[in-house]
């Protein structure tokens, strides 16, 4: 199978880390298979809504409109009047979409031989090492243009805050939070990385092994999977 990669990284964002989106060197036997970040535009459409904000925005607008020319008629005025709504309009919707920007260029995903490591938050930095050994299960949500999330789940006996999450989280998933890959591009590929590297790793535990060796490839499925039965996909 073919390694997708993303394209080169920028140079450290941060001071603390010993490569981007790693918090410290790597082992010599651990390796980098793929690293990528959310895609901005995906994010203010799947996750963000700025589209459905915007809409909302155009409606109150609208009846202003409407309710403002039965008063004063459709006239120079009527614009005039208009003009703080449209002006608090675009404020609010520049900013979520700062915020989406910011998010997209502030995360790096990481996937190696043995972990997911996920480097989330704007202003206080979290980086989440999840080792591939320990998780219970993933889903392949494939979104169009070959975007897409992966959702990880947790054993029981490891939670993370949904709120610590967001916008890195499975939608819905409040009582038991998923770390997600969101937005990614060339998801299918990534989902079948991150398969392999779940065999590989477990076929090295005793205790997994019999589960990887039975592994079947990636196929759709509604729900989320154990990983030892293969990755579960829906389309949307």
């Amino acid at each position: 199978m073919k390694a997708v990669r993303a394209p080169a990284m920028t140079p450290h964002q941060h001071e603390f880390e010993a490569a981007p989106g790693l918090p410290e060197t790597l082992p010599s036997d651990e390796r980098i298979l793929w690293q990528g970040a959310p895609d901005a535009g995906q994010l203010a459409r799947r996750v963000f809504h700025l589209p459905k904000v915007a809409a909302y925005f155009a409606v109150l607008i609208g009846l202003q409109a409407m309710h403002l020319a039965e008063q004063i008629g459709p006239t120079g005025e009527l614009l005039l009047a208009l003009v703080p709504a449209l002006a608090l309009a675009t404020l609010g919707l520049g900013l979520l979409g700062l915020w989406c920007w910011m998010t997209a260029r502030t995360t790096l995903y990481t996937l190696t031989n043995r972990r997911v490591v996920m480097r989330i938050g704007i202003v206080l930095t979290l980086t989440l090492n999840l080792p591939l050994r320990v998780l219970a299960g993933a889903s392949l949500r494939e979104l169009p243009k070959g975007y897409g999330d992966l959702p990880l789940a947790l054993p029981d006996n490891a939670r993370i805050a949904w709120l610590h999450l967001w916008p890195h989280a499975r939608p819905w998933a409040y009582a038991r939070a998923q770390p997600t890959l969101r937005c990614i591009p060339q998801v299918t590929a990534v989902a079948a990385q991150l398969t392999e590297a779940w065999r590989a790793a477990a076929l090295a535990d005793p205790a997994q092994r019999a589960a990887a060796a039975a592994a079947p490839a990636l196929r759709p499925e509604p729900e989320s999977s154990p990983l030892g039965g293969a990755f579960a996909g829906q389309r949307s």
